[in-house]
């Protein structure tokens, strides 16, 4: 009987993408499906970067087509001011937990076809900001935060139930501002500092196989020590982009990246176009794009991009509707991209 192989499945809606991937082969038929990335992911152009600071808390979320260059254009507005929430998605729908002032455990949700007002979803296990992030289109992770006591915690939500968030277990070191990037199966939490003088900044990375619930291992280190960074990438590599190395106003422009099958240091992938922190990261599976973040002595409206399979300096894409740090609140969907 003659086989026939299936090299890519792309889904328009990420939350079937487990049942496929794991799916190696049928046998009766001589048909063979790849598990992994390939039989998970279709391609994601929209992203949500949501809440931000410009100077004072904002409610506008804006977007844009991650695969055309432009200006972004307002999507909607949130109810409550806030900033530093942490963000997941699914193909869909993306939700956005926790974030300040003052911290709180309150989980929101869009879904991305439908430009408007944010909703509520439900709630983290406890109150937090400045979360690190990632998913696999079907659970979302938060790891980490402030304030301090609640900052080694990872909690996850099913992306496409309103339900209170389920512990899942503990980061390695407690830490705010870190980030995250993922593949379907693992998720890595970057960076990150301490919550208490002398504020350490950390070059500390630590992952977890999403499927089972437990505390994080180490996977490497980063380039070099740093909060308030962002982070995303497809579900190969991971990149980690600006960040502040000693205090809030010291930043750097390095980008970092990852495989994130492969546990080890992370090594260098070029430079932003701005040196800032608190950037929103909004990646597809071809392309990743930096949008905001603080460049001192003041909030940047500069959206940049990468091709995540090149190495190089980030290029200009365009420019936000107003300047803000986004707080590392970036997602991304299958249409458009945003940020709040």
């Amino acid at each position: 009987m003659s086989e026939f192989r299936i090299d890519q499945i792309y889904c328009k809606d990420a939350s079937r993408g487990p049942d496929i991937a794991g799916i190696t082969t049928f046998t009766g038929s001589g048909i063979v499906i790849p598990s992994g990335d390939t039989a998970y992911r279709g391609g994601r152009d929209r992203g949500i970067v949501y809440a931000g600071y410009a100077p004072a808390h904002t409610l506008n979320i804006d977007y844009f087509t991650i695969s055309t260059l432009g200006n972004a254009v307002q999507f909607g507005s949130d109810p409550t001011p806030s900033m530093q929430m942490g963000a997941n998605s699914s193909s869909t729908r993306m939700v956005f937990g926790g974030g300040s002032t003052p911290s709180v455990t309150d989980c929101r949700y869009v879904e991305v076809a439908q430009t408007g007002k944010s909703m509520e979803f439900a709630d983290l296990t406890k109150d937090r900001r400045g979360t690190g992030c990632h998913s696999n289109g079907v659970r979302g992770f938060f790891g980490g935060g402030a304030p301090t006591g609640n900052d080694l915690y990872i909690d996850y939500v099913n992306i496409a139930i309103k339900a209170d968030a389920i512990s899942f277990g503990d980061l390695s070191l407690g830490r705010r501002q870190g980030a995250g990037c993922g593949s379907p199966t693992r998720g890595v939490f970057t960076g990150g500092y301490l919550l208490a003088s002398p504020y350490l900044r950390y070059n500390v990375m630590d992952y977890i196989t999403m499927s089972s619930e437990g505390n994080a291992i180490d996977f490497g280190d980063m380039t070099s020590i740093r909060g308030a960074l962002g982070a995303g990438g497809n579900s190969t590599r991971g990149l980690m982009p600006g960040g502040n190395t000693t205090n809030s106003t010291t930043n750097t422009n390095t980008i970092d990246y990852i495989t994130i099958s492969s546990a080890g240091d992370a090594q260098e992938f070029g430079d932003l176009s701005v040196t800032l922190h608190n950037t929103g990261v909004c990646p597809s599976q071809t392309r990743a794009v930096f949008a905001g973040g603080y460049s001192g002595p003041t909030n940047t409206n500069v959206i940049s991009y990468v091709e995540i399979a090149t190495l190089g300096d980030s290029q200009d894409f365009g420019d936000l509707t107003s300047g803000r740090s986004a707080g590392n609140d970036g997602a991304s969907s299958d249409s458009h991209g945003g940020l709040g």
